[in-house]
């Protein structure tokens, strides 16, 4: 009997301390804006935005942090160059900060060997993601990105459940099959009640560097009909770009001078007079 009390006690402090983490996390993004960088597939560029998004706003005296959420795919670490432990003490766990001072969270700061591979079930990782935002001090951070997987499955329904999102940017590719992959992300920001910030399109085209003519590689875009069909406005088309590819490899995506997510930037900014 004095075991069971016992396990039971031990039960209870555990939930108290957990309520008590995430009321401690309710009051730093309190007047703070969370994003959802999302996207219906894989391999669209939603790390990449979320990176260049976080490095936009930072650039307009904003301090960011990103949540990397995609916790079998983490990319946002080697974007920024980070690598080592996170350390954590009484407070919590602490994010790394990049060179321009942009916290980040993310499970390769966290595993013994940043190229293992995370074999985990859906709830264990929706479990993981969720400890990232009620373990984590994300001190006076005025924009936190969640990077988050790609799809509509146990990760993004946590976090629309769990945090405060204001609102969600969805990346996207020129093929037809976009019409679908963001018909999908928009019903289920509508399901969740949350709003959309807009659509930006990755890889719309590449520039040819002898004439400058703009290369369709995925054929003709079709965002603004989508967007129109949806009542969004198109955020961005952000192009093939070899220097911002090899920026990233080195960790150095924070040098990259390309502008083309400012409107995206725009839209996040408004976020803070309503």
């Amino acid at each position: 009997m004095r075991g069971a009390s016992a396990v039971r006690k031990a039960n209870l402090r555990e939930k108290t301390a957990g309520v008590q983490r995430f009321a401690n996390l309710l009051i730093q993004l309190k007047n703070k804006k969370v994003i959802g960088v999302v996207s219906g597939k894989g391999g669209v560029g939603k790390s990449m935005t979320s990176a260049l998004l976080a490095c936009a706003m930072a650039r307009r005296g904003y301090h960011c942090g990103i949540l990397d959420a995609d916790i079998t795919g983490p990319s946002i670490p080697k974007l920024f160059g980070i690598h080592g432990r996170a350390m954590a003490d009484e407070k919590g766990c602490w994010p790394i900060q990049s060179r321009m001072g942009i916290d980040v969270m993310s499970i390769n700061l966290l595993v013994e060997n940043e190229e293992d591979p995370v074999v985990w079930r859906g709830p264990v990782i929706a479990g993981a993601v969720k400890q990232f935002w009620t373990d984590v001090v994300w001190k006076d951070v005025d924009f936190l990105f969640v990077d988050m997987p790609p799809g509509t499955g146990d990760v993004p329904l946590t976090v629309f459940q769990s945090l405060p999102v204001d609102g969600i940017v969805v990346v996207a590719s020129p093929q037809e099959l976009v019409s679908m992959i963001v018909a999908k992300a928009v019903n289920m920001a509508e399901m969740m009640k949350v709003p959309m910030l807009g659509i930006v399109e990755n890889m719309s085209y590449i520039v040819c560097p002898d004439c400058g003519k703009h290369i369709s590689v995925f054929g003709n875009s079709h965002v603004d009909e989508v967007a129109a069909k949806h009542h969004l406005p198109v955020l961005a088309k952000c192009p093939i770009d070899p220097q911002l590819a090899a920026l990233s490899d080195a960790g150095m995506i924070e040098t990259y001078g390309g502008e083309y997510l400012e409107g995206a930037a725009d839209a996040c900014e408004k976020l803070l007079k309503k």
